[in-house]
């Protein structure tokens, strides 16, 4: 049953197309991932969704009765107010009111709250949007809306967030930039690409075979249409083979094939910079031990370790066990409490902290790059800082645009690019997944394949841990941090955690094809014949490339005439289904009968030559 659609619609900020023209449905019992480029609306989309924001054109439809919670990437709370208050009192009905508590205080405790009664402004950001979070899941609603809800989470609590949103039974609208997430809860992505909304009814690895044969079918198409383009502009240039109806049908084609924007194949995008030379020395920790006020146990304690020119690690834990404070205590942001460290005179770190540095607001994307560079040394020779900004998806518009304007997902993007182009020998990323963008987090994987120096990762996404680090620090959440010599799978697996999931599919096997008994002949044996060549078309190819041009303005005015009458039915869901779907077979019709036109055409071509 459709719960929500929205018809033909455009959204724009300033000078900035986000929507043109693009459509948007929820069925009942859809797991929704949208996911697309940061900045180009995917928040957005949720807003209009949820009725925070509206559409600048289009048409949204949805029953009376349909209720929709929605969690923003970053929740507002009023100024004095518990956690208890703000989750439970929030959701609490004449239904619910005697059940609401005790599932509310066992979903808490699991998220790690045990005292309901603390105000919410004493939270740390993470905590916050795990206050937030419990309150949208207890919800009675019949469309879930949830921005980022996976941020700030730790691995176990990712899982448990996984299991819970597989049993839910309501309808599902998320934005996640986690990709086993996205491909264990989601039973449909949503694209957003060029202001359109591309569905695939499937979880991120059927995505990512299904775009793939969007792009060629799409490529292929360009190509077709560029070829009948090229026939008619012959046709324009030496005159009418027919009048009247036909020469209007015939420029009428040619102006639509002329004004196609170009399809660009999706690039290869890489981004590879030479690491500054590292010496033997690197950095040493010996014996260090960090306690923080007010917490009754060390985050800490006696903790050694040599990192080797080679290392690629991974730290994972616990929320608030510690992990960002290690990576102050290398970068010298914090001091340890007992023990050294000893940094080699040749190290030179790239720190990506989990907030942004303070950026200027006035100041343009390509002259916060050129602070750091404004050349920088790449395998492939120097290489500008424009260019850098090109290949990590800041094109030559974005590039001169005020950083005010950026959205969060693009600000984190430019202050990721700031920190690689310095070159540096040992980077630091703390949460570098974190509102980065699907393509931004390929290209940064990209980089880290040949980053040649030491790569130390705090991340809870278990798909970039296991994609870039070969080495694990765990911490326990009592102070202890022990090695493991693997990636995130490994961990879990060895532990007895995430088996099932992670051998999901094991069992898969695929037939092998059967051969023809006529594929084994020698060839020598396959008796074949030169074809005469053609002359003249045979009576029925002559009467069908007299006639094939009318049949084309046919179907395309059947088509226009369903395109309006698709318009006109965006209440009647079933009426709306149908047309959808007899549309797109007169597209397919229309997309034969091109490709027959333009053989046709060419056979006429080669009648005229010889």
């Amino acid at each position: 049953m459709n719960l929500l659609t929205i018809k033909g619609f455009s959204k724009a900020y300033t000078d900035k197309i986000l929507f043109d023209d693009a459509d948007f449905s929820v069925n009942s019992g859809e797991k929704i991932g949208v996911i697309g480029v940061n900045g180009t609306g995917k928040s957005t989309l949720l807003k209009i969704i949820a009725g925070i924001d509206e559409c600048d054109s289009g048409q949204l439809s949805k029953g009376n009765n349909v209720v929709i919670k929605y969690l923003p990437q970053t929740p507002d709370f009023a100024e004095k107010v518990s956690i208890y208050d703000y989750v439970i009192t929030a959701n609490v009905d004449e239904e619910n009111k005697w059940s609401i508590e005790g599932d509310a205080k066992a979903f808490l405790h699991r998220l790690g709250f045990d005292d309901t009664s603390l105000m919410v402004s004493t939270l740390s950001g993470g905590q916050r949007k795990k206050v937030a979070l419990a309150a949208a899941l207890l919800s009675r609603c019949d469309i879930l809306v949830l921005d980022e809800p996976t941020n700030h989470l730790d691995n176990d609590m990712t899982e448990y967030l996984e299991d819970y949103l597989n049993n839910y039974k309501g309808a599902l609208v998320m934005v996640t930039h986690d990709r086993y997430f996205l491909d264990k809860v989601c039973n449909r992505i949503v694209e957003i690409d060029k202001g359109k909304t591309y569905s695939y009814n499937t979880n991120y690895e059927g995505y990512l075979m299904l775009k793939a044969e969007r792009e060629n079918i799409a490529l292929a198409t360009q190509n077709k249409h560029q070829n009948i383009l090229r026939k008619e502009i012959a046709w324009m240039q030496r005159g009418a083979r027919a009048r009247s109806t036909k020469q209007k049908a015939h420029i009428q084609r040619y102006e639509k094939l002329a004004s196609e924007e170009l399809i660009k194949e999706t690039q290869s995008v890489t981004m590879s910079s030479i690491a500054s030379r590292l010496g033997n020395k690197t950095i040493e920790l010996s014996h260090i031990a960090k306690t923080w006020p007010g917490r009754p146990s060390p985050v800490i304690t006696d903790f050694s370790y040599n990192f080797l020119r080679t290392d690629r690690i991974g730290v994972v834990g616990p929320n608030g066990c510690g992990k960002t404070t290690l990576m102050k205590l290398i970068t010298g942001v914090t001091k340890p409490d007992s023990g050294t460290i000893e940094i080699g005179d040749t190290v030179r770190i790239g720190y990506f902290s989990q907030e942004n540095e303070a950026l200027d607001p006035n100041m343009k994307v390509l002259d916060y790059v050129k602070e750091t560079a404004e050349y920088i040394q790449t395998t492939e020779g120097l290489m500008s800082a424009s260019t850098m900004c090109e290949r990590f998806l800041f094109d030559g518009t974005l590039q001169h645009q005020r950083i005010e304007k950026l959205s969060g997902g693009e600000k984190r993007r430019l202050y990721l690019l700031k920190v690689l182009v310095s070159s540096p020998n040992v980077l630091i990323l703390d949460e570098p997944t974190n509102d980065l963008d699907i393509s931004t987090l390929c290209i940064l994987e990209d980089y880290l394949d040949s980053f040649q120096g030491i790569l130390i990762v705090v991340s809870h996404d278990r798909y970039f841990l296991d994609r870039v680090i070969r080495k694990l620090l765990v911490f326990d959440g009592c102070g202890g941090i022990s090695q493991f010599e693997g990636g995130y799978t490994d961990y879990y697996l060895t532990h007895g955690s995430f088996a099932n999931s992670a051998s999901a599919g094991a069992n898969t096997q695929t037939k092998p094809e059967r051969v023809s008994t006529a594929d084994k002949e020698p060839a020598q044996k396959k008796k074949t014949q030169n074809p005469s060549v053609k002359k003249k078309f045979s009576f029925n190819e002559q009467r069908e490339y007299d006639t094939i041009e009318d049949t084309i303005a046919r179907k395309e005015a059947e088509i226009e005439q369903t395109e309006t009458d698709i318009n006109n039915s965006v209440s009647d869901f079933v009426k709306l289904n149908e047309l959808t779907q007899k549309k797109e077979q007169l597209e397919s019709e229309l997309d034969q009968l091109l490709e027959r036109y333009v053989y046709l055409t060419e056979l006429a071509e080669s009648f005229e030559k010889n």
